[in-house]
């Protein structure tokens, strides 16, 4: 009777769970983290270390090498996966590595065929212990190949860019991107901890704490595609400067999970924040807007419902005294009112009519030249002016573009979220 390995049994339960979830495997999946682990766990099984112990061997050292050493050809995918997750400026083990390789392996469908490519280089292949390896023992190799077969066969996309945490564990954090306008100052109080960038405050009145969107305790992990994993002390304030006046696009790493907990591997990282400066608090979510039919639940943003009332051409001023012109010449014009939807989000306003989701408009804040309402009648109706040719303000004619809201308040709150987009932008008409 031939011997069992308890690995592959287990690695075959947790295929059959995944593909029960149905549908392309994402790293919302929650069998994925235990199926990496697993395959991980089998590709180092039986992994012999050298006499010298200089340099403790892991899957990553046979993976870099395999390239040059495996003569059976046919390797380009492989060859182009090794090197990138060798260029992969987030991280710095062979640990880290090798995990980023299994999840861009899993992405493009070539795990098995990594194997195949080692069997046919017995050079490597010698690393793994004969009797207890899976890679080197004939019996386990086979059913390994037959489930590395099944995996190739579903689909996988994992974010890749989610890396940066690989070297300490393969549970991932929550990764989301935050975009802003050129500005004077976003207004982050940054510390370098643990070779990585952490949020420690956010000025008041500056750019990132109207945006509310970062949070202190967050993880600087990209800026504009610039990693910052080992970055040294001011690095950041460097990459900054190179952009100024550019938009700007941070990658961010958040201390909480999904569930509201903390991210498991940075608990010692945020304790020790906290110890080095006692005034430092982990900061939740901003809370949610109220919830009213004013708003709009929509791809996880809330947009507001509101009354387009029309625009009017009010020449080549575009200032706010024009206000006073424009949005009675709109009202004068009684169009029948559109409902629709206004997102104001960190670099632009997106206005979508709310039945048929059309674009009505589209703005990034440069193109305001201002925001406001009347102070007497219609104080829920608001309008901004837009060039239609900022690049040269000189000879550009302006338009008013009105809208209604359900509330004087809710008409200031919008004023205010529009004013402080353009209000820290650099280069705004």
């Amino acid at each position: 009777m031939s011997p069992k390995e308890p690995l592959l049994a287990t690695l075959k339960v947790c295929i059959l769970n995944m593909q029960a979830e149905g549908g392309t495997v994402t790293d919302e999946n929650p069998h994925l983290s235990s199926c990496c682990q697993l395959l991980e766990i089998i590709l180092r099984k039986g992994l012999q270390q050298t006499g010298l112990g200089l340099i403790k061997r892991d899957v990553w050292h046979w993976l870099e090498q395999l390239p040059q050493q495996d003569t059976c050809g046919r390797q380009s995918q492989f060859s182009v996966s090794v090197e990138t997750a060798a260029a992969c400026k987030k991280l710095l083990t062979a640990q880290g590595r090798g995990r980023f390789f299994l999840r861009l392996a899993l992405n493009r469908k070539i795990l098995g065929n990594v194997v195949q490519h080692l069997i046919h280089t017995p050079k490597l292949l010698e690393w793994y212990d004969p009797v207890i390896s899976v890679l080197g023992n004939e019996e386990f190799l086979e059913p390994f190949l037959s489930l590395l077969l099944v995996i190739s066969e579903m689909e996988f996309s994992l974010n890749t860019e989610n890396s940066s945490f690989l070297d300490e564990s393969w549970l991932l954090p929550v990764c989301e991107v935050y975009e802003t306008v050129p500005c004077r100052e976003l207004g982050m109080v940054l510390r370098y901890l643990g070779s990585r960038v952490f949020v420690l405050e956010l000025l008041e009145g500056s750019q990132a704490k109207v945006d509310k969107f970062v949070l202190p305790g967050d993880i600087i992990d990209e800026i504009n595609g610039v990693s910052l994993r080992n970055a040294s002390n001011g690095q950041a304030g460097i990459v900054l400067q190179r952009l100024k006046g550019k938009p700007l696009s941070f990658r961010l790493i958040r201390w909480r999970c999904g569930d509201g907990t903390v991210y498991r591997p940075m608990v010692k990282l945020l304790k020790a924040l906290q110890q080095e400066n006692p005034k430092f608090q982990l900061q939740c979510d901003p809370k949610p807007t109220p919830w009213t039919d004013t708003y709009c639940l929509q791809d996880g943003r809330i947009l507001y419902i509101l009354k387009y009332l029309g625009k009017v051409e009010v020449g080549m001023y575009g200032g706010k005294e024009v206000l006073e012109q424009g949005i009675p010449k709109v009202l004068e014009q009684r169009l029948p009112p559109k409902e629709v939807l206004l997102d104001v989000k960190e670099t632009q306003l997106i206005c979508t009519e709310h039945s048929s989701k059309k674009l009505m408009f589209r703005y990034h804040y440069p193109e305001i030249s201002c925001v406001g309402r009347l102070l007497r009648n219609y104080q829920a109706v608001f309008a901004f002016c837009v060039a239609d040719c900022p690049e040269t303000p000189e000879t550009s004619c302006f338009t008013c573009i009105v809208l209604q809201a359900s509330s004087t308040c809710e008409s200031d709150q919008i004023i205010s979220r529009i004013a402080s987009g353009f209000k820290h932008t650099e280069s705004f008409v």
